[in-house]
């Protein structure tokens, strides 16, 4: 109880401020909205992709990393908060307060995760118009998209945590954090790509959440077409990237 109290109320109040801001919804699904209909709508006749059931267009394989997207940029606006919270005094009146720093991550990182899911599911909504989703995929496309937002979650969490400046943090965003989204496979295939870069994909975590986002939303068949990881190997990189990144944000907040 003395952790579960703590994490619940920081969840809470994660998803009261998000609430609250009506700017943030717009900010989360507006951008990538936009970025998955202009670039559908410019590259898609300059792409095709065969598959097992016919062609598949551009705004159909960019689909799934826009999702992601959405993840990455609820992700970057939740967590900045802390810096925020740090200026008004309220992180440090959280850290005084007689409950273990474990709990603080546990409750801002669930709650921040909590509202990835919330606005990727509503940009889900948009499916059926360019995806022949069926419902038995829905548990398993929303247990993928929150093992990756719990990991970019903390990812962003780890960063805000040593920063005190809301425009580094942003600095750090954009050096860091949207080549991450970038270099996933999400804009195009790796197969195209220059050995050097396809090195660098490869390496990427984000790849392998792109990738199973896209094999738990289209299935088997018509995702081996695509020549991303294997499923398999997909779901344990983006389960260790979670694990690995709470671990670190515990590190980071336990150091006095």
């Amino acid at each position: 109880m003395n952790i579960l109290l703590p994490s619940f109320t920081l969840w809470q109040r994660e998803l009261v401020r998000f609430f609250r801001q009506r700017s943030r919804i717009v900010g989360a699904l507006g951008t990538p909205l936009v970025f998955w209909f202009l670039l559908g709508s410019g590259i898609g006749r300059s792409f095709s992709l065969p598959t097992s059931t016919g062609e598949m267009n551009y705004m159909e394989y960019f689909f799934p990393g826009t999702v992601v997207m959405i993840l990455l940029f609820t992700s970057i606006f939740s967590t900045i908060s802390i810096i925020d919270d740090r200026k008004e005094g309220f992180l440090q009146s959280v850290l005084v307060a007689p409950i273990p720093r474990s709990a603080i991550v546990l409750g801002k990182i669930s709650g921040s995760t909590t509202l990835a899911l919330i606005q990727g599911m509503m940009f889900m909504a948009l499916a059926p118009t360019v995806i022949d989703l069926s419902l038995s995929a829905i548990p398993m496309t929303l247990l993928v998209l929150g093992m990756v937002a719990f990991g970019l979650t903390a990812l962003g969490y780890c960063i805000a945590w040593s920063l005190d400046s809301t425009q580094g943090f942003h600095a750090i965003m954009n050096l860091f954090l949207i080549p991450l989204w970038l270099l996933s496979g999400a804009v195009f295939p790796a197969t195209g790509a220059p050995p050097w870069l396809q090195w660098v994909i490869a390496v990427n975590p984000v790849t392998y959440g792109v990738a199973a986002t896209r094999w738990s939303m289209y299935g088997t068949e018509r995702y081996a077409a695509m020549g991303g990881p294997a499923p398999g190997i997909s779901m344990v990189v983006i389960a260790v990237f979670a694990v690995a990144m709470f671990g670190v944000a515990l590190a980071v907040t336990q150091k006095r």
